[in-house]
């Protein structure tokens, strides 16, 4: 039996429950492991007591540590992953950004069943496309992301011009008075702005570090693996060349002194250290900085240098005709998808949600983003309280009106969808929201109607509110898949529905 830390909301108070586990070991460290064409590898998922800023707390891990493995395969390798389920929870595991068979694809009730306690799954999966992708559960995402059951996946191809590489997985957790506040039973709490965490993580650790020899360049592959938080990347006084998103490399790589990677985004950057000293991973946001890790530089001299290949910006083909793109660019919206939220009968009054849910704080959004929650002093209980029975965000078919799980879109394989994507800010609380299509890859080829004129292979796009994006949806491959906000608690809230290719 295992009982968890928790924080119980009695009579508009925080009672502590105290913490202890019975036979959960300690978290490992995390491993990297090398997959060769054919191989199989375990996952098992299971809890463990994780130390965070000295104090233990109840987690789930894969393989013993959180983040679990990092699994670099070669573009076009075959793999077998068997899932084992140790924890007392009902799983399973998704490779985001995969264009995997569809019976892989680790979504229950769609392309599996759970996985139950003391069971377990094989999962095939080919990689066809070289970028960054990680693994996670997809049953109650909303709990078992937080709790740190998530890991990435690196699929290369061919050589790499820089001394070392790096997985950073950026995260966040809640942690109030001492412990993890509890989840819902029925579904999220949280549900209006999602969880955002009070303490930030790098790959699990609130004190990451790392050190690099003066000249080196560093390739760092870049997930972030956070519920609801979007993250504003950069490493001041270095330099920073952006190469790849998700699923690819951009046309034309571009030196960059920062990247906004929201929840389920990835990005592979080259980072040159041409100085001794130390630098500091920052996120930013108009309000505030976060020191998230430190990084130490030494007088040594990198060898060999890559100093001069830096330097030079490399192109990538996507391997579609120019006829394609140009008749995508002009055409009309074969799709066009709102975001929207429905709150029901609770309605503003003097500041507060008739009919039992209180309104958000005023301080919501800023350039299409919410990059905060309030602490419960400042507020940050009215989202706390929120569920989705109160709650329920919605992706909206514009032509038919119909939401969600309702939304019955069917396209021909080997076609070029284009979907025109609304984030609606009139609404009672706009919000940013990354859309995540499985199984698919698209080219993000216009935002506000301003034409993107340097592309990259993405599953997952950040729609800020009162902004639209146009996607170019490759839909090579056959099945029926989801799609959905990943925002985890959108996500539990409702905000996904269905679509197939035939």
């Amino acid at each position: 039996m295992i009982i968890s830390s928790a924080l119980l909301f009695l009579g508009g108070v925080y009672v502590l429950n105290t913490p202890f586990a019975q036979n959960v070991p300690a978290e490992e460290t995390s491993a990297v492991v090398e997959l060769k064409d054919g191989d199989t590898y375990t996952l098992t998922m299971a809890p463990v007591r994780k130390m965070i800023d000295g104090k233990e707390y109840d987690m789930l891990a894969y393989n013993g540590s959180t983040p679990g493995p990092t699994l670099r395969v070669a573009k076009g390798a075959r793999v077998t992953l068997i899932l084992k389920n140790e924890s007392d929870e009902e799983t399973t595991l998704h490779a985001h950004g995969v264009r995997m068979e569809n019976a892989f694809d680790g979504v229950p009730g769609v392309t599996q069943k759970v996985v139950e306690q003391g069971g377990e799954y094989r999962y095939e999966l080919s990689f066809p496309d070289a970028g960054v992708f990680w693994y996670h559960p997809h049953v109650r995402t909303d709990e078992q992301l937080e709790r740190g059951a998530y890991g990435a996946i690196i699929v290369t191809k061919g050589e790499i011009p820089a001394n070392r590489e790096e997985v950073l997985i950026v995260d966040d957790i809640l942690i109030e008075r001492g412990a993890l506040p509890p989840f819902g039973t029925d579904g999220p709490n949280y549900a209006l702005m999602g969880r955002f965490g009070t303490v930030m993580l790098v790959n699990g650790q609130t004190d990451w570090r790392m050190e690099a020899k003066q000249g080196d360049v560093v390739r760092f592959y870049l997930v972030n693996a956070a519920n609801a938080r979007t993250f504003n990347l950069s490493i001041p006084r270095a330099k920073m060349k952006l190469v790849g998103a998700d699923g690819g490399f951009y046309e034309r790589e571009t030196f960059a002194d920062d990247l906004l990677l929201s929840p389920g985004e990835r990005a592979t950057v080259d980072v040159l250290f041409d100085k001794a000293g130390s630098h500091t991973f920052t996120h930013t946001t108009p309000e505030k900085t976060y020191a998230l890790g430190g990084i130490a530089i030494s007088d040594d001299a990198a060898d060999p240098s890559y100093a001069q290949t830096f330097v030079q910006l490399g192109t990538h083909n996507l391997g579609v005709p120019d006829s394609v793109l140009a008749s995508a660019r002009t055409r009309a919206s074969d799709k066009t998808l709102l975001l929207g939220v429905d709150m029901g009968g609770h309605m503003m009054h003097g500041g507060m949600m008739m009919g039992g849910l209180p309104a958000m704080p005023a301080h919501a959004g800023q350039a299409g983003i919410e990059w905060e929650d309030d602490p419960p002093a400042g507020g940050g209980m009215m989202n706390a309280m929120s569920t989705k029975g109160m709650v329920e965000w919605q992706l909206i078919d514009a032509a038919t009106g119909k939401k969600n799980m309702d939304i019955t879109w069917t396209f021909s394989r080997g076609s070029y969808q284009k979907i025109h994507i609304v984030n609606d800010d009139t609404g009672m609380h706009p919000m940013q929201h990354p859309i995540h299509f499985h199984g698919q890859r698209f080219l993000v080829l216009s935002e506000n109607g301003v034409p993107i004129d340097n592309l990259v292979w993405k599953d997952t796009v950040l729609v800020k509110a009162g902004e639209a994006v146009d996607i170019l949806l490759d839909t090579s491959n056959p099945g029926a898949w989801m799609a959905h906000c990943h925002i985890l608690e959108h996500a539990e809230a409702g905000m996904m529905f269905s679509f197939k290719i035939e």
